[in-house]
């Protein structure tokens, strides 16, 4: 019988994407509100949790809100309900309704806000804009039975093991012979209980990047025949890929400033932005980042954009950038929306079977109206 579908397991899928450990260590992501063990029959992703959409939740019956900007990103000392952040707090315990967070990770990650808004505006051949690390590596080796050594990797292929570049099922193997005594009260794929069994099995080796590591695991334990699978974890020395916040990347076709933008406007769905720069200046290599990136127009510069698209730009920052020849795209930090549509895509995909349904909020969080 198949087991139903818990908080825990969709957190761990969107951990696959986004995982905890590419967030900044200010960022409080994760499980915001509610529990790690709840039923779960339907998702709804938002980008913020405003009153107005825990109330839309509970008119949907939605079980958990995954939202790209926490709710608690503030300690809170006290719960006034007579306080907006009461007010919610209240009705999202009151209606059992867990709420996840996925922020700076979700920026960070491939295929993550950033990439999306990149793949939206029409920017290609793209790499990270701000660096933060390089992912730790790890070599993987898992013994299996030569008859399900096609099942195992596959399984943790699908997990993320065995990427490197553009090529996936990277893997190396070794038949050889493995031994067990099978002791009291086990149960044996192979082999009798007390009596020592020798079998041709395979040496599967691969490498994959440490926030995977969760993950291959659990797809060793499910694809593995045996009830205790033999595998090994080696740290490597060898560099994974770079992550940070931002994308920098290029247009196929350079273009002027204000044809650029009615671009963005049109790709974007945006009534207007706010501009600085010539309007006649022609762009070819643009730098994006959702959210606030006034901090990182020197490194936007430096990495030789001709065009800063981000989600908050102040006034003296933008002087500044108008001063070094950095034009600026403010898109408004609303923007960020679009992970709405690619985070539901992202979790049909990968539920794909599981009795969920998965929908976007329609509630407009943006405080700001344009007269």
């Amino acid at each position: 019988m198949k087991q139903e579908l818990t908080t825990s397991d969709v957190f761990q899928v969107i951990e696959q994407l986004a995982p905890k450990t590419f967030a900044y260590d200010w960022d409080p992501v994760g499980l915001q509100v509610g529990s790690y063990n709840k039923s779960v029959s339907k998702i709804m992703v938002t980008l913020d949790v405003v009153e107005a959409v825990v109330d839309e939740a509970i008119e949907k019956n939605v079980d958990v809100i995954v939202a790209h900007h926490p709710l608690l990103f503030k300690p809170v000392q006290k719960i006034n309900t007579n306080t907006s952040i009461g007010r919610i707090l209240q009705k999202l315990l009151t209606n059992d309704i867990t709420v996840y967070a996925a922020h700076t990770n979700l920026d960070i990650a491939q295929n993550g806000v950033n990439d999306v808004l990149c793949k939206i505006i029409g920017i290609e051949n793209t790499h990270v804009l701000v660096e933060k690390e390089a992912g730790q590596l790890l070599k993987l080796v898992v013994y299996v039975p030569k008859t399900h050594i096609e099942e195992v990797r596959n399984a943790i292929s699908d997990a993320g093991v065995g990427h490197i570049g553009n090529y996936s099922h990277c893997t190396f193997q070794t038949k050889g012979q493995g031994t067990f005594k099978p002791l009291d009260g086990t149960n044996p794929y192979i082999g009798s209980v007390n009596e020592l069994e020798k079998v041709e099995e395979v040496k599967l080796e691969s490498i994959m990047e440490e926030s995977k590591l969760s993950s291959a695991l659990t797809a060793i334990r499910q694809s593995h025949p045996y009830e205790e699978p033999a595998y090994d974890v080696y740290p490597l020395r060898n560099k994974g890929e770079i992550y940070g916040l931002g994308r920098i990347g290029e247009l196929i076709n350079p273009t002027q400033l204000s044809d650029f933008c009615e671009q963005v406007k049109t790709n974007l769905e945006l009534d207007c932005v706010r501009v600085t720069g010539k309007m006649d200046k022609q762009v070819k290599t643009v730098a994006v980042l959702g959210g606030s990136g006034e901090k990182f127009i020197h490194q936007a510069k430096k990495k030789g954009a001709d065009v800063f698209i981000t989600g908050d730009m102040t006034f003296h920052q933008a002087q500044d950038a108008q001063e070094m020849g950095l034009a600026i795209i403010d898109v408004g930090h609303y923007a960020e929306s679009v992970m709405k549509a690619s985070v539901q895509e992202y979790l049909a995909t990968s539920l794909n079977g599981e009795n969920v349904e998965i929908i976007v909020s329609t509630t407009n969080t943006d405080p700001f109206q344009y007269a």
